[in-house]
Order: structure tokens, then C-alpha cells, then sequence
């Protein structure tokens, strides 16, 4: 089983949480990556300043197999983008769980981090999927 780092909380749709702070950081799992294949592009079609909710999509991944849409993980203000993504995707592949947060979101909630799962319970969950 695959070990995912703990320090933060994961969806079912593979995007990570990890508190920083204030705020928290977004991103995509390195299983997320491991299915898309090599990442080329990562649109984030959100603004600082925007408030997403819960589940809402924030942008879009592409890679050389497909096109996936990201989701907030939890709802708050958008207060920081990795800008390094849109000329660099490439990070995704070799560095998902740090240089490659895509987002930095400022929780309405925090409760809304619990709901998540924690490392290993996601590992658990991706387990499942690959059997």
C-alpha cells in the first residue's frame, strides 16, 4: 500500500489539504498524477480574492492521457495561486505534495478539514480502487 503523507487530508476526487497556517494549501495526490500520466498543462481558473465552496471546481489538470477537473476540498477564500504551474506543470510530476500546490485557500470552515480523510484511510481508499 502506498504511503501518503500525513500531515495532510485527502477527497475522493484525489486533491490533498494541508493546513498552513491560516490557511490551506490545495493539490493533487500522487496517485492523481500516477493516472493522468505526464502532466503539460494546469489551468487554475480561479482569482485570489474568489470564494469557492466546498467541491466546487477550481481548474482543470491535462496530461497525455486526459483532462480532469480540480475541486476545493473545503469552501473558503482563495488568497494564493501557485503562478509557477502555468509555465512549469511539469512540477506536478515530480513534486505533487510540495512545489506543486496548486492553490491556498483560507477557510470559512475548519471543521470542513475533518470530513476529509486522513493518509491512511486514503491509502485504504485508493487500495480499494486499484483492486
Amino acid at each position: 500500500m502506498a504511503d501518503y503523507p500525513s500531515d495532510r487530508r485527502y477527497t475522493k476526487d484525489h486533491e490533498w489539504a494541508q493546513p498552513d497556517g491560516v490557511r490551506v494549501r490545495v493539490g493533487i495526490s500522487k496517485h492523481a498524477v500516477d493516472q493522468l500520466g505526464d502532466v503539460t498543462l494546469v489551468n487554475v481558473d480561479v482569482a485570489v480574492g474568489v470564494t469557492l465552496a466546498a467541491g466546487k471546481a477550481f481548474g482543470t489538470v491535462e496530461s497525455v492521457k486526459a483532462v480532469s477537473d480540480l475541486f476545493a476540498p473545503i469552501g473558503g477564500k482563495v488568497v494564493e495561486i501557485n503562478a509557477a504551474l502555468a509555465t512549469s506543470p511539469e512540477i506536478l510530476n515530480d513534486d505533487s505534495y510540495g512545489k506543486g500546490w496548486m492553490i491556498a485557500i483560507e477557510p470559512s470552515d475548519n471543521k470542513e478539514l475533518d470530513a476529509l480523510m486522513d493518509g491512511p484511510a486514503y491509502a485504504a481508499f485508493v487500495a480499494m480502487l486499484d483492486h
